[in-house]
């Protein structure tokens, strides 16, 4: 691989081209692009609390079901959450030009958007995004090539193409005996972004094994019994000061430098760390006990998505890898930090998050993401075989019953299409549910269910206090239901309230 010098060391004739001076930006045009201004003037959604039922919670936990422009919106005047999201992870649309399913045939979302349409949607996201971002935050763009290529000049506009960290290339799935005249299709794209040059990271590294050591680390040091590599002390480029002095009294190979002052080089050698050569060519020892493991790079290839009957899934179409999800959080977050995604669907985001111990934010508008993601807190996930003909395997069933019913384990019913918990599955009881008006009800069924599945796990909400951030109180008007004895449960007297400026927010990390 070659490597790149400045412009002023070419000694060519004429001078290369330098391109238009002072103009460096490049800005993607469309219809309907709107001022950054206007974006930001979004009118924010009204939030009704759905669940808990009792007054509010402290858990900085929410999900919301509502249309996540106007929710971000909202989010945007709150003082717990502006500037305080350490990873936002968006996995949105692709601009397919289709609707989605999930396994059990029910619609979850549309993907009908294309063109300027597509790219202004992602793109007023993007800006609010950016306001609810820390400092040293980062952002994570999940797309396929029919969009990532246009994408990724938004990025560069929105966040300054100075932060782009990452073109990540995942492999998908397998591999594809195409018929058409193309190469298999088995990639898409995750654009990585930071608000800032100062940011959380945690270098990911690939374990070695006994294989890859060996490999990699091919000598082992008399006396200590220390497995090691040999790596060159030079790096390219010609430097004029102390490390491109003499060394031992030989120069740095030519158009090189040495990698250290001469000073830190005889230190290194003094520790038995520098390998001569017969030829008296120094090379410096890295030993494998001081490895934490490989670094891993943008080409991600052990994180497909479901790709056989056993792998445990939700059910939701576009279901994305949970070890995937796991390695970007925590690369770009601290234990406590707040993640984000506004664009939940199957949920795996909040879910990998809250394992990690991770605080977050999850909005969708799809009623069928937010029950899959309330079956995916309370039972788990469930073998994908076992979606298969599920509809056929739970006697009685009618498609209106298919819709919600399935979804939850409900007393009497058996079946595979029935998600029970391993019995090492602790389910995520620590959210507020919530919905931005109005609110048509879309979700009752699956709150019911949600209800008699959690009843008899009450004691573990949080306490009635106020929230850190204003919602509307859920309302008592709801039908009888019964709790885990089988009674129905007094309906409280719950005033409407207001957040207050008094009102605190979760205490905000300590940054490493």
């Amino acid at each position: 691989m070659a490597t790149g010098l400045p412009k002023t060391k070419w000694r060519g004739r004429p001078q290369p081209p330098t391109g238009n001076r002072g103009v460096s930006e490049v800005c993607l045009g469309y219809a309907g692009k709107k001022a950054v201004s206007d974006i930001l003037a979004t009118p924010p959604a009204s939030i009704r609390q759905l669940w808990p039922d009792y007054g509010h919670s402290q858990t900085p936990n929410r999900l919301y079901y509502g249309e996540n422009l106007s929710v971000l919106a909202a989010l945007r005047h709150d003082a717990c959450v502006r500037g305080k999201v350490r990873l936002v992870y968006i996995d949105p649309p692709y601009c397919t030009k289709s609707i989605f399913q999930s396994r059990d045939q029910n619609d979850a979302y549309v993907d009908l958007l294309e063109g300027a349409h597509y790219l202004e949607f992602l793109r007023e996201r993007l800006v609010l995004l950016r306001e609810l971002l820390a400092d040293d935050g980062s952002l994570y763009l999940h797309l396929d090539d029919n969009m990532a290529f246009h994408a990724k000049v938004l990025m560069d506009e929105v966040f300054g193409q100075a932060n782009f960290r990452n073109w990540i290339t995942r492999k998908k799935c397998n591999t594809k005996n195409y018929t058409h005249k193309t190469y298999g299709n088995v990639a898409d794209y995750i654009l990585f972004y930071t608000k800032s040059d100062d940011y959380v990271w945690h270098r990911p590294v690939t374990p070695w094994n006994d294989t890859s050591a060996k490999k990699e680390y091919q000598y082992v040091e008399p006396g200590t019994g220390r497995q090691y590599k040999k790596v060159p002390v030079h790096a390219p480029g010609v430097r004029h000061g102390e490390t491109g002095q003499l060394w031992r009294g030989q120069p740095p190979p030519p158009g090189k430098h040495w990698q250290y002052p001469p000073r830190t080089l005889d230190e290194l050698d003094a520790r038995g760390e520098i390998y001569w050569s017969p030829t008296g060519n120094p090379r410096r020892k890295i030993y494998l006990d001081q490895s934490t493991g490989i670094p891993v790079q943008d080409i991600w290839l052990d994180f497909r998505d479901a790709h056989n009957q056993n792998i445990a899934v939700s059910g939701y179409p576009t279901e994305k890898n949970s070890d995937m999800l796991a390695q970007i959080i925590q690369a770009s977050s601290n234990e406590g930090d707040l993640v984000l995604d506004c664009f939940a669907g199957s949920g795996t985001t909040l879910s990998v998050a809250s394992q990690l111990g991770r605080h977050w934010i999850g909005v969708d508008n799809s009623p069928a993401a937010i029950t899959t993601i309330l079956k995916r807190f309370a039972h788990g996930l469930q073998p994908m075989g076992d979606f298969v003909n599920a509809r056929e395997a739970v006697p009685g069933d009618t498609k209106e019953e298919g819709n919600q019913l399935a979804l939850f384990t409900e007393a009497g019913r058996q079946g595979p299409q029935v998600a029970i918990a391993p019995a090492t599955y602790r389910p995520i009881l620590d959210f507020t549910l919530l919905a931005s008006e109005p609110n048509r009800g879309d979700l009752e069924e699956a709150l019911e269910l949600w209800r008699d599945r959690t009843g008899d796990m009450r004691v573990l909400r949080v306490g009635e206090t106020h929230a850190a951030y204003g919602v509307k109180e859920p309302s008592v008007g709801r039908r009888p239901r019964h709790n885990a004895h089988g009674k129905n449960p007094p309906s409280p007297s719950i005033k409407k309230t207001r957040q207050t400026k008094n009102a605190r927010c979760p205490k905000k990390p300590s940054k490493p």
